[in-house]
């Protein structure tokens, strides 16, 4: 029998949203759809029955499947089906994943997945958010332990007003583009992109967005009490907390000993890894059950001398104070053959970062579910083992690899100068030499580096630096530029970048179950400080941006011919367009518009493309004078081709000064021949003189004495020369001036 299901529906934005459980994926722990418009997300939630024995971290799963079904589209791959998934799935799983991970249950090991299928795609609302809420709803009413729901919306500023979850269309209107999730009290994620949004606009925009979603977080409460599973019991890995205690009183003062002292990051994990060796050698060896009690009871002691250390000292790890920005070095202009290259070292932190510069057809094609098919500025990022000094086999890009690099992409945009101003496509690959924490945001500065070294204008330098938080109760301290063990035994991990105007991206990561906006605005402050300090040992590496392309950036410049004539231009099966490149040694594309793009070596290369390119673009104009080859004699007159595949008509009485008996005792087929164009007709006929040239006659002039030729009736061009007598003489015609030879 058909399964009934059951509808929810509640109002966010003005906007109805429609939830429904019940009817799909029965099996699953939880399942459900939200819609709103005709954009529709699926979301199924299970656990598995037992736990995954050895594991130290909690096995979540989220994956977000792109199905282009939902657009009405069939995959451009070979296969005609859905395979690897997209960039844009990816950092959509990521989304969901980071605000729902919080609210698991500390120590838990049963394996959870969380599926989300795109099943219907407007390209009108943004799926991402869809998918957020989706998993959250199969969650909350799953059998599944998760102290949710969660809420989550999209906040664009329009005009000075905040937006909730904007349309495509507003996006692109919108100076801020903020997505938000958190629970009826807290915040548990943001993502934020921005026009160089002010902090204290970024604070507004948080507050409105926590209430903007709270109608999500009532419906959900509604459906667990109404349609909601009862929990599951889950397995959860155990704490000896008498062993944590007693090896906190025994070993505590050796942690702060090792803290206190000076180290580098490996020092410090040396001497960490054997002090917990000296403690595991007085375990029975064949007791590995105890073994892992105790290497865990060791890192819970670890983490509490740090945490206490700060909370109760202001003592960080490597002695700075709180606020304090790690050592900075920059350099540019490092590697000879690259575009542009810039290093950024903070701390033990190191990025090196490489710009390279194509012409407008080297922009990335997107095969997605969104309106947006092409991105002209791409940014790729790399994270090797060996830059944290370990041997791991290289697997290809990974999740983390595809977040980092689209963050130091949003963080960038904003300045990037548009196309209309820099017809460029600008790919930029970080590549992570040296890690100890906030990697991604020394990406943006060796980004900014790169692309004022490779001389592109840039609207201002962007600067990253990621804040830190330790909060146990409400006593808390937040952290200026964490390092990986601040990240790692820490609760947030907020990274912030900008210009010194204002905000360009913002992404929030936590482990506890949430922060205020309070929080928020206090690490908002923090971070501009030292976003300052690093801009200035940024700017003593290279003060602007250079004002000249370095030498291997291919020169591009822009012609803008007529619509129409792109074809004349591209030529039949792209003979001509191919032809003009190999003759000239340059790339050339082509917009709908019209727009022209040339990318050459040379300014000579770059010169005599655009000459071809205007001649073979050209119109006839009355009153303009050209010289061009004469294709085809008849007894009334002479057919020249005045410019690629345009010809027009010399009448006999128009071939001289003086009359003229005989076509072929002036001109010949093959002789050029200087002409003044006298007249277009409705059809496209051209008419043209000889005698107006000689003569130095207006346009007015030369057709008020060619009256008598046009009596004839044969007054027009062709489109195409035709055949025709050889022969006759040259008329050496190579008047300058103001001619518009077809030969230039």
């Amino acid at each position: 029998m058909q399964q009934q299901a059951k509808r929810f529906t509640t109002t966010v934005g003005g906007r109805e949203v429609i939830i429904e459980t019940g009817k799909l994926a029965g099996q699953a722990g939880g399942a459900a759809t939200i819609r709103v418009g005709d954009a529709v997300v699926f979301s199924a939630a299970t656990m598995s029955s037992n736990p995954r024995e050895g594991l130290d971290f909690f096995p979540l799963t989220v994956d977000y499947e792109e199905r282009m079904y939902a657009g009405g589209r069939i995959p451009g791959s070979f296969f005609r089906r859905e395979g690897r998934p997209s960039s844009d799935a990816i950092l959509v799983a990521r989304l969901t994943d980071r605000p729902i991970r919080p609210l698991f249950p500390e120590n838990m090991r049963n394996d959870v997945q969380v599926t989300l299928y795109s099943f219907s795609a407007d390209m009108e609302n943004p799926l991402d958010i869809l998918a957020i809420n989706a998993a959250s709803i199969a969650l909350t009413i799953s059998d599944i332990p998760w102290d949710g729901p969660v809420g989550a919306v999209r906040i664009g500023r329009i005009n000075g007003e905040f937006v909730v979850n904007p349309t495509y269309a507003q996006i692109e209107e919108s100076d801020l583009d903020l997505r938000i999730a958190g629970t009826r009290d807290a915040i548990l994620m943001v993502e934020a992109g921005a026009n160089e949004v002010p902090e204290q606009v970024l604070v507004d925009a948080l507050a409105f967005g926590h209430e903007a979603l709270q109608p999500l977080v009532d419906i959900q409460d509604k459906m667990r009490a109404e349609v909601g599973k009862p929990k599951r019991e889950a397995i959860f890995e155990a704490t000896d907390e008498q062993l944590m205690d007693d090896l906190y009183s025994s070993f505590a003062w050796k942690i702060n000993e090792l803290l206190d002292g000076p180290h580098t990051k490996a020092e410090l994990n040396d001497a960490m890894d054997a002090l917990e060796s000296s403690i595991v050698e007085k375990v029975d060896p064949e007791d590995t059950a105890q073994i892992k009690q105790v290497k865990k009871a060791f890192h819970d002691v670890n983490k509490r001398v740090v945490r206490n250390r700060i909370l109760e000292k202001g003592l960080r790890p490597d002695g700075r104070s709180l606020d304090e920005v790690r050592p900075i070095w920059c350099e540019v202009d490092t590697i000879p053959r690259a575009h542009g290259s810039g290093i950024f070292t903070r701390g033990e932190t190191q990025v090196l970062t490489f710009a390279t510069l194509g012409t407008p057809k080297d922009a990335q094609e997107l095969d997605n579910l969104s309106p947006i098919t092409t991105k002209r500025y791409i940014h790729h990022y790399n994270f090797p083992p060996f830059s944290t000094g370990e041997v791991k086999p290289l697997r290809g890009t990974s999740r983390r690899d595809i977040g980092h690099g689209a963050l130091a992409e949003r963080a960038l945009e904003p300045v990037i100068p548009p196309e209309s101003e820099f017809p460029y496509t600008l790919r930029l690959v970080s590549e992570v030499l040296s890690s100890n924490g906030s990697s991604s945001m020394a990406s943006v500065c060796g980004s900014t580096l790169a692309l004022m070294d490779t001389g592109v204008p840039i609207k201002a330098p962007v600067t990253g630096i990621a804040m830190g938080l330790i909060k146990e109760g409400e006593n808390y301290r937040i952290l200026t530029d964490i390092q990986g063990l601040e990240d790692h035994l820490g609760d947030m991990d907020f990274k912030v970048a900008g210009t010194e105007a204002g905000i360009t991206a913002l992404q929030m990561d936590i482990k506890i179950k949430g922060i205020t906006p309070q929080i928020m605005s206090e690490a908002l402050k923090q971070a501009r400080e030292g976003r300052k300090i690093i801009l200035e040992k940024m700017l003593g590496a290279i003060p602007r941006p250079n004002p000249e392309l370095k030498p291997h950036v291919p020169r591009i410049t822009v012609v803008q011919i007529p619509v129409d004539k792109i074809g004349a231009l591209i030529g039949p099966g792209g003979k001509n367009i191919r032809s003009l490149q190999e003759e000239t040694g340059t790339r050339i594309d082509i917009n709908e518009d019209g727009s022209v793009f040339i990318a050459a070596s040379d300014g000579d290369a770059e010169n005599m493309a655009r000459e071809r390119i205007l001649l073979l673009t050209e119109s006839a104009e009355v009153g303009h004078i050209y010289t061009g080859k004469v294709v085809r004699v008849v007894d009334f007159g002479a057919f020249v081709e005045i410019l690629p595949g345009v010809d027009g008509m010399v009448h006999i009485s128009q071939l001289d000064t003086e009359r003229v008996n005989k076509v072929e005792d002036v001109v010949g087929v093959g002789d050029e021949l200087t002409v003044m164009v006298t007249d277009i007709d409705p059809s496209g006929k051209i008419r043209l003189s000889r005698q107006a040239v000689l003569e130095g006659w207006t346009a007015e002039e030369a057709r008020s004495h060619d009256s008598k030729g046009r009596s004839s009736g044969n007054s027009g061009g062709r489109g195409r020369s035709g055949g025709g007598r050889s022969g006759g003489r040259s008329s050496g015609d190579r008047r300058g001036g103001n001619d518009r030879s077809r030969n230039r």
